[in-house]
């Protein structure tokens, strides 16, 4: 299989740079899409492409590469892949939604009543849109291909 030479294991040095490079290019989007650089984006769990998609996807791949597809290890990484994607466009998203919606909710009992019911806001974007997710599939097995 061949040792990693960022972390001392091929596989891991894939999803870490699958990782890095996936908040990297949200700094880089951002600065496309809004005009200017912000790093905050690079810890940032939302926006495009989705990290967490592109870390998955370029573990399974490296795995379904350097071990095949017909092993364990790549069953497994494929079905924790289908479930991070679920949950990252699905139940994370929903989340992020339900977050407005209260942020909202409260902010108006703020301006009416004047009362403060909790310090800081919730953060909405916690999830991602399906393209997001795509993206950062379609990114996880590039890296993948690139490194294996």
């Amino acid at each position: 299989m061949g040792e990693g030479i960022i972390l001392g294991n091929k596989i891991l040095d894939v999803v870490f740079v699958a990782l890095f490079v996936a908040q990297a290019l949200k700094v880089v989007i951002s600065f496309f899409t809004e005009k200017t650089l912000n790093f905050r984006y690079f810890l940032n769990p939302g926006n495009m492409p989705s990290s967490h998609t592109s870390s998955v996807t370029a573990l399974a791949t490296s795995i379904a590469i350097l071990e095949g597809i017909n092993s364990s290890m790549f069953a497994f990484a494929l079905v924790f892949t289908v479930v991070v994607m679920y949950d990252a466009a699905g139940v994370r998203r929903a989340a992020g939604k339900q977050a407005e919606v209260l942020n909202k909710i409260v902010n108006n009992i703020k301006k009416k009543e004047g009362h403060v019911i909790i310090e800081q806001n919730l953060r909405e974007l916690v999830g991602h849109t399906p393209l997001e997710v795509f993206a950062g599939a379609i990114l996880g097995v590039i890296i993948a291909f690139l490194m294996c």
